[in-house]
């Protein structure tokens, strides 16, 4: 099993990162890595708190963990500091403000469907509930029909088979 130096797993996962942003494919067959080991190095220094896209190079398709890491970094930085951010990390602002919004706006659809979640809670228990009802109608019948059955059945034993004719 041969070992990585530091600083090559380093210049790899600098690679990984925007604005190169290469895919694990395409870096396992560029460097001779296994992808098993790099996608170990990425999930790694992402628990290090590294931003290191998904499969996709495009920032449109990152996950929404990545881009609010993304915000979460930006979010205290001047004009300025957000425009060298964006240069290096291959972004635009208006991006990263869409995001920011898309984030901000996060809790209000979650206030939304919390309620609609309940509603339709409430709405399968009542049905539930109908729908349990209407078993313990149909058991209690059916056990009824099976009773009058079984006394058919001891009737006809006791005293014989009933004739139709009579």
């Amino acid at each position: 099993m041969p070992h990585y130096s530091l600083e090559r797993k380093e210049a790899i996962l600098q690679k990984m990162a925007p604005p190169q942003s290469l895919t694990v494919a395409e870096l396992a067959s560029q460097e001779g890595i296994s992808t098993a080991t790099l996608y170990n190095w990425r999930k790694a220094a992402r628990g290090r708190g590294a931003v290191l896209p998904s499969n996709s190079a495009h920032s449109d398709k990152w996950s929404s963990e990545e881009k609010f890491r993304i915000v979460l970094e930006t979010a205290p930085m001047t004009e300025a500091e957000l425009s060298e951010y964006c240069r290096k990390h291959g972004l635009y602002p208006e991006q990263i403000e869409a995001w920011k919004t898309a984030c901000m706006g996060a809790n209000a659809l979650s206030d939304e469907q919390t309620k609609q979640n309940r509603q339709a809670a409430k709405a399968e228990k009542k049905r539930v509930k109908k729908l349990e009802a209407e078993l313990w109608r149909k058991e209690k019948a059916l056990a009824e029909t099976a009773a009058l059955l079984t006394l058919s059945k001891k009737a006809e034993a006791i005293w014989g088979p009933k004739d139709e004719d009579e």
